[in-house]
């Protein structure tokens, strides 16, 4: 019986020595694990902040051609989208009595030259946007024949949230970009003496050189909220945050092996940089690029070159 717990003891204690080598080498794997990380250093560089609103392209003033008599439509000198410039005829009439008696009277009389014809201009610049009679109608004297959008009153309308209204009042221009990619120098006109009850915006007028563009284009405007002429920035990918994005870190080498949490505070940000204004480093120092989410502090790191 003796025997049998003895031996019973034996195997228990090889079982237990067995485990905890497997215990300690899993320990031993864990604790040198190394990531591989791209580094990179900090900028110092001009660095602005924008705010984008939206701004809508539209014509401010349109030009009505009607009637100056009653008669028929002869002809048409105008289509919708086309451009039409000053003084071109635009419509051509003939009054009512000439298309009844006028061919009579000259048949009468061929040295009475009787044509009853009426030509109607445009009295200004712009294209088509409305045509309201073809050729063989019938038009009261004042009646509307068509409608052009005056080129000159070609604008960009932004609403502006009213609490904006600092970062734009002292300025006399901002950047458009078109959804093509083009951008546009726009320069800030007027503000309208009215905001809205609902939305609390004020419309901000932008003209711009380029008047060849369609109506109702939305264009980007970029406004600069904040810039600075020198300041220290990283990649975005570089900084890290927590779930509330409250508090900020880095992932700094510490040598060429192992990198080291820095808690930062952080200032401006760009589509790709975010500026650093705590702690003060140097130009030698390098930062984790990539690899660097999810590790803690004191990491093993393996630097590879993209």
């Amino acid at each position: 019986m003796k025997g049998y717990f003895l031996f019973f003891l034996f195997i228990v204690m090889v079982g237990w020595s067995c485990k905890s080598e497997k215990t300690e080498g899993a320990l031993d794997e864990e604790t040198i694990t190394i990531t591989p990380v791209t580094v990179t250093a900090i900028s110092s560089e001009p660095m602005a902040e924008y705010i984008e609103l939206n701004a809508t392209s539209a014509f401010l003033q349109k030009a009505y051609v009607k009637a100056s008599t009653s008669g028929y439509v002869k002809t048409v000198n105008a289509a919708i989208g086309k451009m039409i410039g000053a003084g071109q005829t635009a419509f051509i009439l003939k009054t009512k009595e000439a298309e009844s008696i006028g061919n009579t009277i000259n048949l009468l009389d061929t040295s009475f030259k009787f044509s009853g014809i009426i030509n109607i201009r445009a009295g200004t610049s712009g294209y088509v946007t409305e045509l309201n009679h073809q050729p063989g109608d019938f038009v009261q004297e004042g009646e509307q024949l068509a409608v052009i959008s005056d080129i000159r009153s070609f604008v960009f309308v932004l609403n502006l949230p009213y609490e904006l209204r600092p970062y734009v009042i002292n300025k006399e221009y901002v950047e458009l970009l078109l959804p093509d990619g083009k951008s546009l120098v726009a320069h800030i006109s007027s503000f309208t003496p009215v905001v809205d009850s609902a939305s609390q915006t004020q419309n901000i007028i932008l003209t711009v050189n380029d008047r060849s563009l369609p109506i109702n284009l939305i264009a980007k405007v970029k406004i600069v909220k904040n810039e600075k002429t020198s300041t220290v920035s990283l990649p975005k990918q570089s900084v890290l945050s927590d779930e509330i994005q409250k508090n900020f870190w880095v992932m700094k080498l510490l040598d060429s092996a192992t990198a080291v949490k820095v808690p930062v505070k952080t200032g401006m940000e760009t589509n790709d940089r975010i500026e650093i204004l705590s702690p003060i480093f140097t130009g030698d120092d390098r930062f984790l690029l990539t690899g660097n989410y999810g590790l803690s502090d004191t990491a093993k790191v393996k630097i590879i070159h993209q």
